[in-house]
């Protein structure tokens, strides 16, 4: 199942990823990196960003609360001289219900964080700060 989980939007976690993890369905999230706000600091903006509609309509909504879970997956990847990336792509896949993200890669360092990422070992603590500002979202997706 394609499913829309990342550290910023995470609705999918209470039912939809024990329910497949329970019928033995793969869980395969799109946007593992919200679309590249997991990426770098809230305020650098790319032309990606700049130019991504589907992309503001996930994520403005609920801009404040988005960016301390950004500032926190900074936090702990400058204390782990970490890109960014590979901590939110850890987190994902400390999650035994992930089978594997879908990267969308479209350079060769968004593969080389991808698989960096297989490595990161997060602590029990490094979970908990980078979870604890996350904040239930308005159901959202495809529209």
């Amino acid at each position: 199942m394609q499913n829309y989980v990342n550290l910023i939007y995470r609705e999918e976690e209470p039912e939809m990823l024990p329910l497949c993890k329970d019928n033995g369905i793969a869980v395969v999230p799109w946007s593992p990196l919200a679309r590249g706000k997991l990426t770098r600091p809230w305020d650098v903006q790319t032309d990606r960003g700049t130019n991504d509609e589907f992309g503001a309509r996930l994520y403005s909504v609920m801009e404040d609360a988005n960016r301390k879970v950004v500032e926190r997956v900074g936090e702990i990847a400058k204390a782990r001289s970490l890109p960014m990336a590979q901590i939110a792509l850890a987190w994902l896949l400390h999650k035994p219900e992930i089978t594997a993200p879908i990267v969308g890669a479209c350079k060769p360092v968004h593969l080389e964080d991808a698989v960096a990422a297989l490595e990161v070992k997060l602590s029990p603590a490094e979970m908990i700060a980078l979870e604890e500002n996350c904040v239930p979202h308005p159901v959202m997706g495809f529209a």
